[in-house]
């Protein structure tokens, strides 16, 4: 816990400084309203954070995001938990490429301009 003026606040629910959400804002939600049942920041993050831990496909993004739930629902919403490694193929295909090529893109630019001792210890994905 971090104390900020006499108040114990936990880091994992700062707003972080270079949100994937930040720079996902402009990428449309393809699904019906209806159909919601899974946010698609939540998608977005889970497929981000599985592929920079080394996934391979949306069986693997499946994988990681059922492996570090719990971690996981720390800063994302995840209503209906984990979706299927179909439903990720289905999301990814029906979003906009240049939507999220543009948003992906922004976001790596943020991150990379990252300053030394601006980032914590490394530690192995999502432990």
């Amino acid at each position: 816990m971090i104390s900020i003026s006499s108040q114990s606040v936990n880091p994992l629910k700062l707003r972080p400084k270079f949100s994937i959400a930040e720079h996902s804002e402009t990428v449309e939600d393809p699904k019906i309203e209806r159909s919601r049942a899974h946010l698609l920041i939540d998608i977005l993050t889970i497929a981000i954070l599985a592929v920079i831990c080394g996934a391979d496909g949306w069986v693997g993004i499946e994988t990681y995001g059922k492996a570090k739930y719990k971690w996981l629902k720390m800063f994302l919403a995840l209503p209906n938990g984990i979706l299927s490694h179909d439903t990720f193929a289905r999301v990814f295909t029906s979003l906009n490429p240049e939507q999220l090529d543009k948003s992906f893109l922004s976001w790596v630019r943020e991150v990379s301009r990252v300053g030394e001792g601006e980032v914590g210890e490394r530690k192995k994905c999502g432990s």
